[in-house]
């Protein structure tokens, strides 16, 4: 069985161990990267592990609302080089791309490529090909999402590191005059940047999907029974790290990055009583560059 250094450099920037410490994991792991993480993180060697650990493809994330802030998408466009994702040319493609799917609602990306690009007689597909012609590049439309308000709540976006990271947040509230107060658009931007900088899975624990929470309890009843500690500690001391989990990775628990004396929670709160209503997280999409192109994972 062969670790190899890309296998090892995987594990690292996923976790943040030492090389040693990795290449022991792997090797306990015989090469399976996901069990490797399992083991550092009952040592107590790595915390929560990088979603997008080993993306390497080039290209950018678009964010796009409607002006009534009812429809919301995200898009993901790869290519082969930074320099083309910085091009003014691939930058507005994909802007444009991600009005396309506010507007056509696609099925998937093969009925996104067959719709018409707004403004022009050809299909999607076509005029990616004419945008590969001209900087000669090959890409790829990689995923996309779209968001559409049912009920009376709004829709904000934010985009971070110049498409590296893109957001699409829903919050409800009652009422609709609501929706063009300034503070609740303030509200929302900042409740998008919390999503792309602290990167949570669920607004509410209630949505942390249940294989999750059962994965993580495994864990964390692992490191409790290293301890050496009375079974009844050992379960008190599992509860603890799932209660510290659910606020690491649920938005509405997560502290607020522009201020740490309180949660998003009490955020929404605050707004909620400035503005005279009661405004709810209604859901978020964050795409992440290249975070669902990993390669296969290599073979022992």
């Amino acid at each position: 069985m062969e670790i190899t250094a890309k296998m090892v450099k995987d594990l690292r920037e996923m976790t943040g161990a030492g090389m040693m410490d990795c290449k022991k994991a792997l090797v306990e792991a015989e090469c399976d990267l996901d069990a490797a993480v399992d083991i550092l993180r009952t040592k107590g060697l790595a915390a929560l592990a990088k979603k997008a650990g080993r993306a390497t493809n080039e290209g950018v994330v678009a964010a796009f609302v409607n002006d009534a802030a009812t429809v919301g998408t995200l898009i993901e466009l790869n290519c082969e080089t930074d320099f083309v994702a910085r091009n003014a040319e691939f930058l507005t493609f994909v802007n444009d791309l991600a009005a396309v799917v506010a507007d056509a609602n696609p099925a998937d990306v093969t009925a996104l490529k067959a719709e018409t690009f707004a403004g022009r007689e050809h299909t999607v597909e076509q005029v990616l090909g004419e945008v590969v012609s001209k900087l000669g590049e090959n890409m790829n439309v990689t995923r996309f999402s779209r968001r559409e308000i049912s009920g009376t709540g709004a829709l904000g976006s934010y985009v971070h590191m110049g498409g590296k990271i893109g957001v699409v947040v829903e919050v409800s509230f009652a009422n609709d005059a609501t929706a063009a107060k300034p503070e609740v658009a303030a509200l929302i931007k900042d409740i998008a940047m919390q999503v792309a900088a602290a990167a949570p899975i669920a607004a509410t624990r209630d949505e942390v999907d249940a294989d999750v929470v059962a994965h993580e309890l495994s864990i964390y009843r692992a490191q409790a029974a290293e301890s050496g500690k009375p079974e009844a500690i050992q379960d008190k001391m599992a509860e603890g790290r799932i209660q510290k989990f659910y606020k690491e990775v649920c938005l509405t628990e997560q502290v607020f990055v522009k201020d740490p004396d309180i949660t998003i929670t009490q955020l929404l709160a605050r707004v909620s009583k400035e503005v005279g209503d009661t405004i709810a997280v209604v859901g978020f999409d964050r795409f992440a560059l290249g975070e669902m192109n990993d390669s296969e994972p290599e073979s022992c």
